[in-house]
């Protein structure tokens, strides 16, 4: 049996909550529940609220009178936690991109090794799956996506043909797909093309940046004065947010003043330089070695 996930930077991202026994946190993506476990042990009277839109990961529910899991999406943490009495919290934790269950379970349609349906939704409920993107998106659309998601060069080729093929068969299988992109491949480096296909796909699927992008901003009024945000990116989209929203609360990266000429920032930065795994975890867990984890602090 396969090991639904095993998280990464696991001491450093609990070291970076800065855990008091009774305080509020919340784990955003519960998973395989690695980091919910060593926040549990961390607290005492205090409460954890965790996070997944995959349905699947509801079954590693922590028995725990101290947790609360939620089968959602964590771009609506900010409304899920008002629902549930909780105006702010002591702590944030967030390890983003996917499980090892979601691209070891073939039938998902994350692996571009599989032969299975192209799917790649994180919640199995939601209506569009990445065949409907390849089928029904324009050029213009289809080829934005590679470019800004999967930062190929070559998008509109891609797009191209991808395009000539859907007239003649509608692509559904991965090994289509495959098929239809090995020739632009780079020779000895198709493993790394296909990811960033994939990956460009997986993120629109599941409109990975809009939903980044509305946690990053809950985050800033929902923690408490020196309360901590940890995150742990897998891929430059998005660090690249989480590094501007952490130094200057905008997407943007520029720090705003008030009227009488001040820095406006919401956030300390705890670590200047970004934390990534040891060679330890990474000869342990390979999968760990793209991770980048930001602390920042509330002011």
């Amino acid at each position: 049996m396969l090991e639904y996930h095993i998280p990464a930077l696991l001491n450093e991202s609990i070291t970076g909550l800065n855990i008091k026994p009774d305080g509020i946190y919340v784990d955003v993506t519960y998973g395989g529940g690695g980091h919910s476990k060593e926040i549990l042990n961390q607290i005492k009277s205090g409460k954890l609220i965790a996070f997944d839109q995959d349905e699947e990961a509801l079954k590693n529910k922590i028995d725990d009178d101290r947790i609360m899991l939620i089968h959602s999406n964590y771009r609506y943490i900010k409304n899920f936690l008002k629902y549930n009495g909780i105006e702010q919290v002591d702590g944030i934790l967030a390890d983003l991109g996917i499980s090892f269950h979601q691209v070891d379970e073939l039938s998902r349609g994350f692996s571009f090794k599989s032969e299975a349906e192209i799917d790649m939704r994180m919640n199995k409920n939601a209506k569009i799956k990445a065949s409907d993107i390849l089928n029904d998106y324009d050029e213009n659309k289809l080829s934005s996506v590679f470019k800004e998601y999967g930062e190929l060069n070559n998008a509109w080729n891609i797009t191209q043909s991808i395009i000539e093929n859907r007239k003649a068969q509608k692509i559904l299988k991965i090994t289509q797909l495959v098929q239809i992109l090995g020739k632009f491949a780079p020779r000895n480096a198709e493993n790394k093309f296909f990811a960033k296909v994939f990956q460009a796909l997986r993120i629109e699927v599941n409109q990975e940046m809009e939903s980044l992008k509305e946690f990053l901003k809950a985050s800033e009024f929902l923690l408490k004065k020196e309360g901590r945000l940890v995150v742990i990116s897998y891929h430059s989209l998005e660090d690249r947010l989480v590094k501007n929203f952490m130094r200057s609360g905008n997407f943007e990266g520029e720090i705003e003043k008030d009227v009488f000429g001040n820095f406006k920032v919401p956030f300390n930065q705890v670590n200047k330089k970004i934390i990534v795994p040891n060679e330890m975890e990474i000869s342990k867990n390979p999968r760990s070695r793209s991770a980048k984890m930001r602390i920042a602090e509330k002011n």
